[in-house]
């Protein structure tokens, strides 16, 4: 559910984000204010996270690191639980054990979110796998073809 409210933006924020909205595709101005706050929310809960765009839009991350549902994997997939786990994904990863709580500080808040970015990146990879699998007997079958 949505409900409207009115800002005055000052001039130059305006046109900031009018300039901005015009240079991504099928995005508004409302819709890019909202998506901004929305962020900038996030943050100011959320200190030590960032937002990045990328190939599937934008993504909670740390900052100058890995996307958080990378983290959150590395942990599920360590095997460790607890203190064990941040620290092991803290080392695996090259990051301070705190910007390892700060990732699942924000998977606790937004877990379905995450959870979505995870999923997208499994079927993302069975693709390329699947696209690799299919390339990698072209040549082999090529050549049997040329010489029959």
């Amino acid at each position: 559910m949505s409900a409207p409210l009115s800002i005055r933006f000052n001039d130059d924020l305006l046109d900031r984000l009018l300039k901005r909205a015009r240079g991504i595709p099928g995005a508004t101005p409302s819709g890019l204010a909202q998506l901004l706050i929305d962020e900038g929310l996030r943050l100011a809960e959320h200190p030590g996270i960032v937002f990045k765009d990328g190939p599937t839009g934008r993504r909670a991350a740390l900052p100058m690191g890995p996307d958080l549902w990378e983290v959150v994997t590395y942990i599920k997939e360590s095997g460790e639980r607890g203190d064990l786990a941040i620290e092991a994904t803290a080392k695996a990863l090259c990051l301070p054990s705190a910007r390892v709580r700060a990732a699942l500080d924000y998977f606790a808040t937004y877990r379905d979110e995450i959870e979505e970015e995870m999923a997208e990146a499994i079927e993302a990879s069975r693709i390329a796998e699947a696209a690799w699998e299919s390339r990698r007997c072209w040549p082999r079958n090529y050549a049997d073809a040329a010489t029959a």
